[in-house]
């Protein structure tokens, strides 16, 4: 198993392209936000040094964004094998089917961790030398077990997707609509409380925003403690609503009901995966 985990990051990684186009999505929503966004939405909060709280917060969104891409193109070599024949002839082996998914899911799971503490290093640099922004090393640990469980959440959503599919153009195009949908559900291309109603409930219906916020939450506590006095609840509320630190759903969500609805998310999708898998495999036999 750790041979096979091993084969599939080594494919991922030595293909530098690929690895580039994983995570192209986020650096798309990383630059309109620096040529479009930022501008805009500093003019909406009459607060000194906006960019103390813009710049962690389209950080959070775009690591969301990296999650979900750079997940599901971790999972691109199951299809590749799928493709070719490879997972067939995995299958006439010992190995169970679940364990071979297990195999893929793994490799997943690692690479879009190491991907997204990359690109929160990156985007940490960029703004420490734009905008004088530092995150506090403090959070890193948070930071890399958060990065841990959104892959894990997006690992297992893409492995549903992909379940079915069997060949890598089908997957491309899937790979194209996922990741346009991520920046927007996620809430990076346009705050969550500046779209209407009816949208904002269809994005709250999806793990998306619920990630984002995950990672605007550690981000922005500093932040928002020395940007928001006691006296200004009511002003961090509307600001924390707007943007999506924390969904309103009933009411604004905490820390602890963002992480239960993510779970909760993730084990229906492992149930689906589980129940599934008969029929996946069947697909993947029909290619013997």
């Amino acid at each position: 198993m750790l041979a096979f985990i091993k084969r599939n990051l080594l494919l991922f990684f030595r293909n530098r392209a690929g690895v580039f186009f994983s995570v192209l999505g986020a650096l798309i929503a990383f630059v309109l936000y620096l040529v479009f966004l930022k501008k805009n939405m500093t003019g909406l909060w009459p607060i000194s040094h906006p960019e103390k709280l813009l710049d962690p917060w389209l950080i959070g969104g775009t690591l969301t964004i990296t999650a979900v891409t750079t997940t599901q193109d971790g999972l691109a070599r199951m299809i590749v094998d799928r493709e070719n024949g490879n997972l067939s002839d995995y299958l006439l082996t010992e190995a169970s089917y679940l364990r071979i998914q297990f195999g893929y899911l793994a490799s997943a799971v690692i690479i879009g961790t190491i991907m997204q503490l990359l690109m929160f290093g990156a985007m940490s640099g960029a703004f420490a030398l734009l905008d004088h922004v530092v995150i506090p090393w403090q959070l890193t640990g948070k930071i890399i077990a958060l990065a841990l469980f959104s892959s894990v959440v997006w690992t297992s959503f893409n492995l549903l997707i992909l379940s079915f599919v069997s060949r890598v153009t089908t997957m491309s195009g899937i790979g194209t609509i996922v990741g346009t949908a991520a920046g927007f559900f996620a809430g990076v291309y346009m705050p969550i409380g500046a779209v209407p109603s009816g949208a904002q409930a269809l994005m709250k219906m999806t793990p998306f925003p619920y990630n984002a916020a995950a990672y605007r939450q550690i981000l922005l506590q500093q932040p928002l403690a020395t940007t928001f006095t006691a006296k200004q609840e009511a002003a961090r509320a509307s600001f924390e609503k707007m943007l999506g630190v924390r969904i309103d759903v009933n009411g604004l969500l905490s820390s602890s009901h963002t992480y239960l609805i993510l779970i909760g998310f993730t084990l229906g999708v492992s149930i689906l995966i589980f129940l599934l898998a008969r029929f996946s495999r069947k697909a993947a036999l029909a290619r013997v």
